[in-house]
């Protein structure tokens, strides 16, 4: 455990963490609310935290002033990277991928067709987890404008590519 913040005998301490200029206490301490706040969270803030409660000269609840929570911290996908995979050209198979290098959940994935006429894609052909979608036996009328979806609870960031058969 890394101690990161203190009230004791009326004085404030932040200690010399990445976390210094980022937390405090949210209310005056002697409110007895002892909520703290994290600005501008970052994915590496995620952890458990602990909260310590000592009162001088109590001796009735040694042990039992503690109180813990486990901080996720969400991240949205950063923009994905579409790519084509294969030989567009008629009667051959291609594979469109997408993947995003950042997310917290993992993101899915979703593949449409946008042009000329608005296309959804189902599994087996799409795989939402690995943000692929295999085209068979290819066709002039497969060639289009697809656009790929990375979304998680933080948010959503898409990718396109063009494919001409």
């Amino acid at each position: 455990p890394l101690q990161i913040l203190t009230y004791l005998d009326g004085e404030v301490k932040v200690e010399e963490t990445e976390l210094k200029p980022r937390v405090g206490f949210l209310y005056p301490v002697l409110t007895h609310n002892i909520s703290v706040f994290i600005n501008t969270t970052q994915e590496r803030d995620s952890g458990q935290y602990m909260c310590t409660v000592n009162v001088v000269d109590d001796v009735t609840s040694p042990g039992k002033n503690v109180g813990i929570i486990n901080l996720t911290v969400l991240v949205p996908p950063a923009a994905p990277t579409c790519r084509l995979l294969g030989s567009p050209t008629v009667g051959s198979n291609v594979t469109l991928s997408c993947a995003s290098a950042k997310g917290k959940p993992p993101p899915v994935y979703e593949w449409q067709r946008t042009v000329p006429d608005v296309k959804v894609f189902f599994p087996p052909a799409q795989d939402h987890a690995r943000g692929t979608l295999k085209l068979t036996n290819l066709s002039l009328d497969m060639a289009g404008h697809y656009v790929c979806v990375a979304e998680n609870r933080a948010g959503s960031a898409e990718c396109s590519i063009v494919l001409e058969v």
